[in-house]
């Protein structure tokens, strides 16, 4: 006699099997679809944030002047590729010709300047770094011109820097910058040296702050 109720078992056995196999198969498609998604959205964030990265290096020797006035109405010129550099009884001025050559708009958040020429693979400590007064905003593909100056004769990077400007000895300035939302963070290096009665400006080293460094 035939057993219906074997048959009946191995069914829903043979059912349940079949359904099993094809809930296993939609979650694996499902999982395969949401990485392939999450893949697509993480290349379409890093190419949005490569189009708006700012990297800052030293303008060309051939590039125009620019001039810029201090709120006291002191006047500094820099040269294209130069730095401009000025000595006072009550401040040290400081003035670099600067280039953008990223894709995006460069922000300028703060500086620090020492004497002598860095060698080393680092840069010094963000809370050493000084904020800038006012935002600097250098367009992609434009020159700009960053300034600030020293105005404590009393502390000793005043006396440290003056001394090295009036000894025509070498300076190392660092800025801090990023994008036009505040993020992707970068610190240029830039040596001054002094050559041919100007100080000559060259991007040493760059050191990427909030993401990881290429090197």
């Amino acid at each position: 006699m035939t057993d219906w109720a074997t048959i009946a078992s191995l069914a829903t056995a043979g059912g349940t099997l079949v359904l099993a196999g094809a809930t296993f198969a939609a979650i694996r498609s499902a999982s395969r679809s949401a990485r392939i998604s999450e893949h697509v959205a993480r290349t379409a964030e890093r190419s949005l944030l490569a189009g708006q990265r700012p990297l800052l290096v030293n303008s060309r020797l051939q590039d125009p002047a620019q001039k810029m006035q201090y709120p006291e109405g002191k006047w500094l010129t820099a040269d294209g590729g130069t730095a401009a550099l000025e000595v006072t009884g009550d401040a040290v001025y400081l003035a670099v010709s600067i280039r953008n050559v990223g894709t995006g708009l460069a922000v300028l958040h703060g500086w620090h300047v020492g004497a002598g020429m860095r060698t080393g693979r680092s840069h010094p400590p963000l809370e050493e770094f000084t904020t800038q007064n006012l935002d600097i905003y250098v367009a992609p593909g434009d020159n700009g011109l960053w300034l600030s100056a020293l105005r404590d004769p009393a502390a000793g990077v005043f006396q440290t820097v003056a001394g090295a400007v009036n000894a025509s000895q070498p300076l190392a300035v660092d800025l801090l910058y990023g994008d036009f939302e505040g993020g992707q963070r970068v610190i240029t290096q830039f040596s001054l040296r002094h050559a041919n009665e100007r100080w000559l400006a060259q991007a040493t080293r760059h050191f990427n702050v909030d993401r990881p460094d290429p090197r």
